[in-house]
């Protein structure tokens, strides 16, 4: 199995941002509140492998549901890596899986199963299914049942993945919730995984929905602070920060290890548009200017 970022810190004189942003979205455009087309999705994914920013763009997400409309669109010319998602459960992967593999111009870079609070079946799917070379993730659910789960993840082939927001108020985990999974994460050494609702950088109010969003900048943050050793209340002090211009001092400040390390926890986040985060990245100056405006 692939392990940690995909960062390549020989480059970091002359694109100091790729530790701490290569590799950080998965495009899950097919994915809710998005629900782009496939006939959408996958051309405006290719077309990000070619873009100055394709160096932040992970893998193309796939629900086991939109598997025949990917397999019309694949192109033996041009393969598409794709992650394998499966919220209906672990029956579910291998059928899915062999459809991928089996369909030139696809080609599996992981799989992520919901867990629904039976780990040991998720994982055993992982086990049977799972290539060489790929990641796993199980979706791990906030609350009492939490530790338990990180537990029968470790020493699999499971990595533990967090929903941090959805088309409900209730998809959103509190400050205190999120943070503890990230310190859970820490103290057992497990790189671990987001998904939904991390839009923007700095945590913040939707003006439409009324939800609470967390920031993936107060997410980065908190993972390199749990990666030196804070402990969940720092931890969720920081995903409460609502101030952009304290917040992006904070990630100026970060040495290169440092945005390596926690690289090495926070592996990715799926996010349904690729546009916004990056359009928040290039407004707080956390990333360089496109070389075209050069």
């Amino acid at each position: 199995m692939s392990t940690g970022t995909n960062a390549d810190t020989s480059a970091d004189t002359e694109r100091p941002e790729l530790p701490l942003f290569a590799g950080l979205w998965d495009d899950a455009a097919l994915f809710p509140p998005g629900n782009a087309p496939m006939a959408e999705a996958v051309p405006a994914h290719r077309v990000y492998r070619t873009e100055w920013f394709a160096d932040f763009v992970r893998h193309f997400l796939v629900g086991v549901a939109h598997l025949p409309d990917l397999i019309a669109l694949a192109d033996p010319e041009a393969p598409l890596r794709v992650v394998l998602v499966a919220p209906g459960g672990p029956a579910t992967v291998g059928p899915a899986v062999r459809t991928i593999m089996d369909t030139p111009g696809l080609l599996l870079e992981g799989i992520e199963v919901a867990g629904d609070g039976e780990i040991g079946k998720a994982v055993a799917a992982l086990h049977e299914h799972l290539p060489e070379m790929t990641a796993g993730y199980v979706e791990v659910l906030k609350g009492a049942g939490l530790d338990a789960d990180l537990d029968n993840l470790a020493g699999t082939y499971g990595r533990p993945k967090f929903r941090t927001g959805g088309t409900a108020a209730h998809a959103f985990p509190n400050e205190a919730e999120l943070a503890a999974f990230v310190h859970a994460c820490r103290v057992r050494e497990m790189p671990f995984k987001v998904t939904a609702g991390l839009h923007n950088a700095v945590r913040h109010t939707d003006p439409t929905t009324g939800f609470e969003h967390h920031g993936y900048l107060n997410l980065m943050l908190a993972t390199h602070h749990a990666v030196a050793g804070a402990e969940p209340d720092a931890l969720a002090d920081l995903l409460a920060i609502r101030d952009s211009a304290e917040l992006t001092r904070m990630a100026h400040g970060l040495t290169v290890p440092e945005r390596t390390r926690l690289r090495g926890y926070l592996t990715s986040y799926g996010t349904c548009s690729v546009a916004e985060p990056l359009q928040d990245a290039l407004t707080l100056g956390l990333l360089g200017q496109p070389p075209h405006t050069r």
